[in-house]
């Protein structure tokens, strides 16, 4: 449902992305993990068509999100780090955009609105405009459009920032309910116990290259030990234990 072939982004000489060739099923979630700096925002907005790569191939649904744009976003959802939505228009005329984009019939709009509002704890939010909502409110809106059109992929990128220890356990569910439905579930995180409880596998990138990719089990086999966290794996494959060194400077 997701295809990453090749894809590679230079920012003059800095090689951001270095040849990512890998895919993800219909209903699996797939977390991708990576220092600051490794490249995993860059490689979503290549697959949202926020970018267009130096070189490679990214397809959506079997669509190419360069050459197709239009077919692969009919198919995708994207909840950046830094949720984007009009500051001039009420919650709910936000949704009812995104319905409209998406195609989403409008009696159905009239219906699953307010339910979604409802269940994000905004409807009282609703008729305000959205340039008074929170940040944690604005992620939750991007949610609640998200579930309104239903996209057979979706891209997450840090998508917990913000959210109260409520939401941000709806979101896991909802996240868990779209894969059971079939939705491709592509999510960037820095929270590696969320990672570790509903990805399926996981993608390692350090300095714009893929260092591991597969399961958690597979990920503690690489790492030598196979009851370890997936935090103690990630620190052991990329170098972060090296931490400890830095303590002395306090």
């Amino acid at each position: 449902m997701i295809e990453l072939l090749g894809l590679t982004k230079r920012f003059g000489d800095l090689v951001a992305v270095a040849g990512l060739s890998f895919e993800v099923r219909p209903g699996e979630i797939f977390g991708f993990l990576g220092p600051n700096g490794a490249g995993k925002t860059t490689t979503v907005k290549m697959l949202s068509g926020l970018l267009q790569p130096t070189s490679g191939t990214a397809r959506i649904a079997g669509f190419d999100i360069v050459r197709q744009p239009l077919e692969a976003k009919r198919c995708l959802g994207l909840i950046p780090d830094e949720p984007f939505v009009y500051p001039k228009l009420t919650g709910a005329e936000f949704l009812r955009l995104v319905g409209d984009l998406h195609g989403v019939d409008e009696a159905l709009q009239r219906r699953k609105v307010p339910e979604l509002l409802e269940m994000f704890e905004l409807r009282s939010w609703g008729g305000e405009l959205v340039e008074a909502y929170s940040h944690g409110m604005r992620q939750k809106l991007v949610l609640a459009g998200i579930l309104l059109h239903e996209p057979k992929a979706l891209l997450l990128d840090e998508p917990l920032v913000g959210l109260d220890p409520k939401s941000a356990r709806l979101a896991k569910e909802i996240f868990r309910a779209l894969a059971s439905r079939g939705c491709a579930i592509f999510m960037c995180t820095h929270v590696l116990d969320i990672a570790e409880k509903i990805c399926d596998r996981v993608g390692i990138m350090i300095e714009g290259k893929l260092l591991a990719l597969g399961t958690i089990e597979e990920m503690r086999s690489k790492a030598g030990d196979g009851k370890a966290a997936l935090e103690d794996v990630f620190l052991s494959l990329t170098g972060g234990t090296e931490y400890a060194s830095l303590l002395r400077y306090l």
